[in-house]
């Protein structure tokens, strides 16, 4: 079975559990980290905004309280069950007239060129089946001169906090997680497609290679992870 598939099974079995254990799991750190990627997307005109892999839709609703008025955020996923938990935060908010969300995939999106002043994806361009075809879409349907801002899990560079991270994420995550969820399984793909994503400068290059310009990388918290960004 397709990367593609196996994907998006495993986030329609884990998405009633998902924002709990996400949350949980990072300690919050993670809201911190989308706050910053936020400033990067949001300003004091209104923008349009495509949201790849948006999962349970925390970023973009992050990103609908701070954009300027007028501006519309399209958030697209192949999982409809976690879709579905993001279509009741949304109506919770009461962001349903900012943000509207539909399946789709990365890798051949339903938009025409130029069609976004930004393009945004938290933690979600390591699932991408084929890296440089969801990457190159993604620049595709930016307008000239539009972002791409990506927030991704990173492995730390310090030897010591590698480590440790790696005991975190390869043994007690995964117990938790299947303890809450169920799904053992899902919670050692996670950890694993982290320490397999290409690392920062690798990635920075293949961006470059599907035509992004401007390349640049933001560590956070110690390298865990880290922001990046490019323009068409």
């Amino acid at each position: 079975m397709a990367k593609k598939e196996n994907v998006r099974k495993m986030f329609d079995s884990i998405a009633p559990d998902y924002d709990k254990l996400n949350h949980i799991l990072s300690l919050d750190i993670d809201k911190s980290w989308r706050k910053k990627a936020v400033r990067e997307i949001a300003g004091t005109s209104p923008v349009t905004v495509l949201d790849v892999a948006c999962g349970t839709g925390d970023f973009a609703i992050a990103i609908a309280r701070k954009a300027a008025e007028g501006s519309k955020i399209t958030g697209i996923d192949l999982s409809e069950g976690m879709l579905a938990v993001c279509r009741e935060k949304i109506r919770s908010e009461g962001l349903g007239n900012i943000v509207r969300t539909e399946s789709g995939d990365c890798e051949k999106l339903a938009f025409g060129d130029g069609t976004f002043d930004r393009v945004s994806v938290a933690f979600g361009v390591r699932n991408f089946e084929h890296l440089e075809l969801g990457l190159s879409e993604m620049r595709r349907v930016l307008k000239p001169g539009g972002k791409a801002v990506i927030l991704e899990l990173s492995v730390p560079e310090n030897r010591i906090l590698r480590s440790l991270y790696k005991l975190y994420f390869l043994h007690i995550l995964p117990s938790i997680g299947g303890i809450v969820s169920g799904e053992k399984g899902a919670y050692k793909y996670l950890p694993a497609s982290v320490l397999k994503f290409p690392k920062p400068k690798d990635f920075m290059d293949i961006m470059r290679r599907c035509g992004f310009s401007e390349v640049r990388s933001r560590a956070f918290t110690f390298g865990i992870c880290r922001m990046y960004t490019g323009t068409r």
